[in-house]
């Protein structure tokens, strides 16, 4: 059982997904605005499903002042379909993101695919040149030093890593970073890799190298 904290104003959508995700054993709490997550939600979610548009605080502002605070995924409930919304989610932490309206096997699938990763515990680390990770904590370190990525990039960067020397189309990197078969996913993953290459600029590292027209590899070496 995970704890699913569900903010979105739309009273009759979140009845709708509190029943689905209660149907598969978790525990939900509602909130219709997204100046109402506390400190206290971010402790107990295990995901945060964050709608956009809300009035007052919306999803990207509330993203943006609890993601040091949450440890978990978050993934966006958009009505947004421009590619530049998107982007600009992820860009602040977001890891995932569904555009509206949605079917919600899909977002049960997506919702199950990330506690998956979350509850995975294997006990190794992998070296890549500089740069350390820890598989068990799903932290990577570079010369001892964490880099702060968010779940959505280090699951990309450890994937890519694991895999030096071959090259993944964006489709092949979101299903195996996140366990689903997504058809509107390739902007997450660009915006993805773009936020990991900048985090890794300031150490002098860009290990993830872009084979045009096909998709990323991790650079042998």
């Amino acid at each position: 059982m995970a704890h699913i904290l569900v903010v979105d104003d739309d009273g009759d959508l979140r009845a709708l997904l509190k029943t689905a995700l209660e149907r598969d054993g978790h525990q939900v709490s509602l909130l219709d605005r997204g100046g109402a997550v506390s400190e206290a939600h971010c402790r107990w979610a295990d995901c945060i499903l964050l709608d956009v548009m809300m009035p007052g605080e919306d999803g990207f502002a509330t993203c943006r002042r609890i993601r040091a605070l949450a440890a978990c995924p978050i993934l966006f409930l958009t009505a947004k379909t421009e590619e530049a919304d998107v982007l600009t989610g992820l860009g602040l932490g977001g890891d995932d993101y569904l555009t509206k309206p949605f079917r919600v096997a899909e977002l049960r699938a997506r919702v199950a695919a990330h506690l998956r990763r979350e509850q995975r515990t294997p006990h190794a680390r992998l070296r890549r040149g500089v740069m350390d990770f820890d598989l068990g904590e799903r932290a990577v370190y570079w010369k001892d030093t964490p880099l702060k990525l968010t779940k959505g990039e280090y699951a990309i960067c450890e994937y890519l890593a694991m895999h030096p020397g071959q090259t993944f189309s964006k489709e092949q990197l979101y299903e195996a970073a996140f366990g689903y078969d997504g058809e509107a996913d390739a902007s997450a993953v660009t915006e993805h890799i773009k936020n990991i290459r900048a985090k890794l600029r300031p150490a002098g590292e860009s290990p993830i190298e872009t084979v045009w027209g096909v998709g990323y590899k991790w650079k042998n070496g």
